[in-house]
């Protein structure tokens, strides 16, 4: 088994992970707090692991999100798609950025994708969430830098271990 194929499975793991944490019952008061780990995860993966995480891996993680939610089938596979293309696309420009100015970014990043969600819900006639949808999205926003240390350290973790097997 080559060293790409090795490392691929820890990140699908963690996009279960998220997935269901993202699914997961609450009560009705915490349920607008509920932070977007999917989305995180998405950004993080396609910022870091451009060409092991794509687009059609954001979409087939939406499109499980999809169905574990019950939601309309193929938002969150949009939403995900078009944020891991903005992501794949300033990837570069993103990574260098310091950590006030990358939260910033990923804070952007999931208030598109809130507004993508707010758009797909309006056309499908959908009743709008009212306030959960941004509350989650600065949640998420307050929540990226202690996501990100902890995706670093599984992403060194992997990357130290495709090393050793290479």
């Amino acid at each position: 088994m080559s060293a790409r194929h090795a490392t691929v499975w820890p990140v699908w793991l963690v996009m279960l992970t998220c997935a269901a944490l993202m699914s997961l019952p609450l009560p009705d008061a915490l349920t607008p707090f509920r932070p977007p780990w999917v989305t995180m995860a998405v950004i993080y993966w396609a910022m870091m692991w451009p060409k092991r995480f794509g687009l059609g891996s954001a979409f087939l993680v939406g499109l499980a999100l999809d169905v574990l939610q019950g939601d309309t089938l193929g938002q969150h596979g949009l939403s995900l798609t078009i944020i891991a293309y903005l992501t794949h696309r300033f990837h570069l420009q993103i990574r260098i950025f310091p950590l006030w100015q990358l939260t910033a970014t990923v804070f952007a990043l999931l208030a598109l994708e809130g507004f993508i969600l707010f758009w797909i819900d309006g056309v499908a006639g959908n009743p709008a969430v009212g306030v959960a949808r941004w509350t989650q999205v600065l949640i998420g926003g307050f929540l990226w830098p202690p996501v990100m240390a902890i995706m670093d350290r599984i992403r060194e973790r992997l990357e130290h271990r495709s090393t050793a097997l290479a």
